[in-house]
């Protein structure tokens, strides 16, 4: 399974998302630091779930951290959260 799919799956099973998109933009940091070829270091996630209303920015950011998880955070190497409830 791909890194992208694990987010897609962890993130589906915590939040009930009505919009998730998990989008690889690591070919965009080609040359930078963390990158790796083939991909997969670097993630934006668009994320709407009704379960994040009414948390502040820094709440919903914490929580699809720890629905993440540590060990699947500590694979990528950047991580952008558009996320709204």
């Amino acid at each position: 399974m791909t890194i992208a799919a694990e987010i897609e799956a962890r993130l589906t099973a915590a939040f009930a998302p009505v919009l998730l998109k998990v989008i690889d933009e690591s070919e965009a940091h080609r040359g930078h630091a963390g990158y790796r070829d083939g991909g997969e270091s670097h993630f934006r996630v668009v994320l709407r779930a009704p379960s994040l209303a009414g948390m502040g920015r820094i709440a919903r950011h914490r929580a699809v951290h720890a629905a993440i998880g540590p060990d699947l955070v500590g694979r990528i190497h950047a991580l952008a959260l558009d996320l709204d409830g």
